[in-house]
């Protein structure tokens, strides 16, 4: 049966990127088998732009629809004096609460070929492989009350609200027992539980979770500031993280320049069926925006990890990754990852290059 992908291209390098990770699309539909259609439609401030609003009820209406997500980026400066309510970020917002996409899956992954671009020494990153799972509709930055109030005493007050409840916790954990199990069975569940009695629930519901029903994936705990010195000193001793939303927010930050660029760097936000939303990380760059100079292998990467996690084509993927690997390999380099004695290439020429690779 066919699945039917929604093409977001957003914002600054966004249409770039994307049109070069639909070309890998269309190479895995037209030479390997893929069955798929794919739809195309406005988010962030093109949306705003044509429509007044940065997420139209018709491009959610196809989201609804679609069996996966394809996202390029939101936002640039060219919309930063909205009102914050109709600014391109909210369009991005709005896909996740509306598609409850709880789920936001971070890989950290240093390529062999890039080792030198990382700025830990390479022993210590060489091989890293981590893939950090975040809680993304929950935690302080959703949690009521929240707002900035005066006291009695006319001092001005801000104030959020960290709160879990346990099916939340439940949801995030068995994610990361589902994603360990494919890996190499270990899970760092990270909080702050000797301070935050709302994390001192969430070791307590995880370590339940994976008691009753995985117990053959190896479960630990850490405190998130030891969690952040360890991916610095020793990150390889990572197989999956699972922690809360603002936890995960910097770790992953962290973890993605353990690797050098975030140029290389997908991401997925799951719902509870597995449909998903992809996108690179690394936002939309409107100051190189039209240049041919973004990068676009962490797009492409986002399409493997769509089918993978939410198409169920994991060949497929490795297609993908492969291709990757082998332009790599042929010392293909943008501007962002580029090194002595390798040759440099524009957004266009690396997504042919891949292509060419499949």
């Amino acid at each position: 049966m066919s699945k039917n992908i929604l093409i977001l291209p957003g914002d600054g390098i966004g249409p770039e990127i994307v049109t070069e990770a639909v070309k890998v699309l269309a190479t895995l539909r037209d030479n390997h088998g893929l069955d798929i259609e794919m739809d195309e439609a406005l988010v962030g401030g093109a949306a705003y732009d044509a429509a007044g609003h940065p997420l139209p009820e018709a491009t959610l209406e196809l989201a609804r629809e679609a069996d996966a997500i394809l996202l390029g980026a939101v936002g640039g400066t060219k919309w930063e004096s909205l009102d914050i309510s109709v600014r391109p970020e909210k369009g991005l917002l709005g896909l996740r609460s509306e598609l409850e996409l709880f789920a936001n899956l971070r890989p950290a992954i240093l390529y062999p070929q890039l080792a030198g671009a990382s700025t830990l020494k390479p022993e210590v990153v060489s091989g890293l492989d981590i893939m950090i799972v975040r809680e993304l509709t929950g935690g302080i930055y959703f949690g009521q009350p929240r707002g900035i109030r005066e006291l009695d005493n006319g001092i001005k007050q801000g104030f959020n609200t960290l709160v879990y409840a346990e099916p939340e916790i439940e949801r995030i954990a068995r994610v990361a027992g589902d994603i360990a199990r494919k890996r190499n069975s270990r899970v760092c569940s990270v909080d702050k539980a000797n301070v935050l009695e709302c994390t001192e629930l969430w070791r307590e519901v995880t370590t339940a979770v994976f008691e009753k029903d995985y117990s053959d994936v190896a479960l630990s705990h850490m405190y998130v500031d030891n969690a952040a010195m360890q991916l610095v000193k020793a990150p390889k001793q990572f197989d999956v993280m699972v922690t809360t939303n603002m936890f995960g927010d910097i770790l992953s930050d962290c973890a993605a320049m353990l690797t050098g660029s975030i140029g290389m760097l997908p991401s997925a936000s799951l719902d509870a069926n597995s449909k998903g939303m992809y996108e690179p990380i690394h936002g939309s760059a409107p100051d190189i925006a039209g240049q041919g100079l973004a990068n676009p292998l962490a797009t492409i990467l986002s399409v493997a990890m769509m089918l993978r996690y939410s198409l169920d084509e994991p060949k497929m993927a490795e297609l993908i990754e492969n291709a990757v690997n082998k332009v790599l390999d042929d010392g293909l380099r943008t501007p962002d990852i580029m090194s002595e004695g390798m040759k440099q290439v524009g957004t266009e020429a690396m997504g042919d290059a891949v292509v060419a690779a499949l």
